[in-house]
């Protein structure tokens, strides 16, 4: 790439070793890729990259017209295959013919490995994305590690589109609708991941063999193949245009539903896949490259580089968290509760921490149900193989449960998760403040309430923090760790280290009403709901969403519960009530007991004729549109973001974002919140400036 700005590319070097085939077959020369780091930095495809790859390749041709080699696999370190493209080098492009200069060099590299005048092989031994999985596409055979934990083409989820072949090949190996599978619902799907066997089902590999003589078995198997003993049957492709055009249509509707047109990446993949039916490779690879450079120059995937950084770098440092070195040891913990959240909190104590847990409760049926989730989880994890029996059972009996906390006399940390009212948790950690050590970490999993209200009557109110996890606790990677007026350091670096070791996404927040996910969220829904209330259908409300919440408003309602978003809204209105709207239909609602807004006759979400007769009509309704409803949201969303910034509630806009996406799944296109806000001037028309310079998480000027 011609551009004045470098960045410090992690080179992921190609060396090539000669094997003897077994059976006489010939000389398979095997490029593995390296990058001489463990598993914990991935292999990547940036620019001195793919020029050391193109010399390789260049030079096996060579021996393979001479008839040095038979053969050519490639593979990659142990447990890593190559995840793509180095991200920082796409960042690096300032102008559309250096961004066109990124794609064409990779399909030229990719292309010459198709073109080498003998078998090629890619022995997927372990994750592989983006343009790892297209340089196993551009192998004529694959094999793949039963043991891989990710496979997958992320592209449309930040922004891209698998432009170095992957929307002309996949669809042209497995057919368009398994191809769509990968290219369009699983990234659209929160970025959801293949694992080795359903790859291979999917017809992508095709051979797969178990971990522990992956390249042995990889390797007779090609020897089978170059020799002629083992064929390779693959399903022929439906090329008719009717059903491959249907194919595409339905996978428009999910990106029409996530992304409400907002997003071009995905809309361009569809393009690109419906072209590939009956267009040359040449023809495929060309317009990949320019529907690359196009995107690499928009706002788009700038923002989905900006959040795909905040998620892999600022979550493993996180801003303003006291030196590690203050944390004290965690060997045993404790857990005030035994209903479903403190039983998913155990049994992320037990597998991540792996030191004993206690669960305490009212009376033995309840702490008894408590340990049977446990244990039944870790059952489920047993019969799916993800665990060994002797694993399984030294979970099952690290977790207890007992109806007295005396438990807690040598626990180092204990976790609250009871009723959300103030003197139930005060109650709480006046008796557990009564047995524990002086130095025992007491953390609260509360979703609102004040941690120094809550530590105010203690004796040791400085080892009280906040550890506000959220639903479901095995999935969502968010850990609020909030800091009370009196948090000491030790407290709160302990708070990080354990996070860090439930392999949690940690951020500091300073002690506010709901924090931060909860507190923009509370903005957002009460402004949908006074929408609402006011006079807007539901469902327009709902539409004026697509592509920047995971799901509509009022399907979020049900998926969180009416009545813990009313008490969120009250414990906001409470404090800001100039701002915060409690809806009295969201009320009626929960004081009826409906569960939802929501039912879903045939898989299709119809407002609940109940609900509808429930709700207030407004004598004189004013109707919004989608885009007046999504505006007038915004503005909120910047107007409370700004608040939180300058009252300290986070250390920045990136705090912010970062937590939206990690905790309230907002799309990587947008950056979370405030990149959107910035792109579309609601940031400068509410608040009167932007939330990060030009160039941050947009095009650089």
């Amino acid at each position: 790439m011609s551009d004045e700005k470098t960045f410090e590319e992690v080179v992921t070097h190609t060396p090539v070793r000669d094997i003897a085939l077994p059976g006489g077959a010939g000389t398979l020369a095997l490029i593995t890729l390296d990058n001489g780091f463990d598993h914990t930095k991935p292999n990547t495809f940036g620019p001195a990259t793919i020029e050391g790859l193109s010399t390789v390749v260049a030079d096996l041709r060579k021996r393979a017209e001479a008839g040095e080699i038979q053969a050519v696999g490639i593979t990659g370190k142990p447990f890593i295959f190559a995840v793509g493209a180095d991200l920082k080098a796409v960042s690096q492009a300032h102008t559309r013919e250096q961004a066109l200069e990124v794609a064409r060099a990779g399909h030229a590299a990719f292309g010459a490995i198709m073109d080498l005048p003998v078998p090629t092989f890619a022995f997927v031994n372990g994750a592989a994305m983006g343009g790892g999985v297209e340089i196993a596409l551009a192998a004529d055979y694959r094999t793949i590690s039963a043991g891989v934990p990710a496979l997958a083409l992320p592209e449309t989820f930040l922004g891209l589109v698998p432009g170095w072949g992957g929307c002309w090949l996949l669809p042209n190996l497995v057919g368009v609708q398994n191809a769509l599978k990968v290219i369009i619902d699983n990234p659209m799907n929160m970025n959801r991941m293949l694992k080795g066997p359903q790859a291979f089902e999917l017809g992508i590999a095709d051979a797969m063999f178990e971990p522990a003589d992956f390249l042995e078995e990889s390797l007779l198997w090609a020897a089978g193949v170059v020799k002629g003993d083992t064929t390779v049957q693959r399903p022929e492709v439906d090329r008719d245009e009717a059903s491959w055009e249907a194919a595409v249509k339905t996978a428009k509707g999910v990106v029409d539903l996530k992304t409400g047109g907002q997003a071009p990446g995905p809309y361009a993949a569809l393009k690109l896949v419906s072209a590939a039916r009956t267009a040359s490779r040449d023809e495929g690879f060309a317009a990949e490259d320019e529907v690359l450079a196009d995107l690499v120059m928009g706002d788009e995937l700038r923002a989905g580089l900006y959040s795909f950084d905040l998620v892999q770098r600022r979550a493993k440092r996180p801003a303003g968290a006291p030196d590690k070195a203050l944390a004290r040891k965690v060997t045993k913990v404790g857990i005030v509760g035994a209903g479903l959240m403190a039983s998913q909190l155990a049994l992320l104590f037990a597998k991540n921490l792996e030191v004993p847990v206690v669960m305490t409760d009212l009376d033995e049926e309840r702490v008894a149900k408590g340990v049977g989730y446990v244990h039944g989880e870790v059952d489920k994890l047993l019969a799916k193989g993800r665990l060994g029996a002797d694993k399984a059972n030294r979970l099952k009996g690290l977790v207890t449960g007992a109806t007295s906390k005396d438990g807690f006399a040598d626990a180092d940390f204990v976790l609250e998760a009871v009723f959300e009212e103030m003197s139930v948790k005060k109650q709480v950690w006046q008796e557990v403040e009564a047995v524990v050590e002086p130095t025992a970490v007491l953390a609260t999993n509360t979703s609102s309430l004040s941690i120094t209200e809550m530590a105010s009557d203690l004796e040791h109110p400085e080892r009280v923090v906040g550890f506000h996890f959220f639903n479901p606790v095995a999935v969502m990677p968010l850990l609020e760790i909030i800091k009370g007026e009196q948090t000491d350091d030790a407290t709160l670096a302990t708070a990080f280290a354990t996070g860090k070791g439930l392999k949690k996404t940690t951020i500091l927040v300073k002690d506010s009403p709901s924090f931060i996910v909860n507190r923009l969220l509370g903005r957002f829904m009460g402004e949908v709901a006074k929408v609402v209330d006011e006079g807007t259908p539901i469902e327009v409300a709902d539409r004026a969403f697509a592509g920047l919440a995971p799901m509509p408003p009022y399907v979020l309602l049900g998926l969180v519960g009416p009545a813990i978003a009313l008490h969120n809204n009250e414990t906001l209105a409470k404090a800001f009530p100039d701002r915060f709207y409690v809806s009295e239909n969201l009320r009626k609602l929960v004081a009826a007991k409906k569960p939802a807004i929501y039912i879903w006759p045939e898989g299709k979400p119809v407002v609940d004729p109940e609900v509808e007769a429930l709700f207030d009509k407004p004598a004189d309704p004013v109707v919004l549109t989608t885009e007046e409803v999504r505006e007038r949201v915004l503005g909120v969303l910047a107007d409370e973001a700004r608040r939180m910034l300058d009252e300290g509630v986070a250390q920045a806009p990136m705090d912010l974002d970062l937590a939206m996406i990690t905790g309230a799944g907002f799309q990587f296109w947008n950056g979370g919140l405030t990149p959107l806000l910035d792109r579309e001037g609601v940031s400068e028309k509410v608040t009167g400036q932007r939330f990060l310079p030009p160039g941050v998480a947009s095009v650089p000027a």
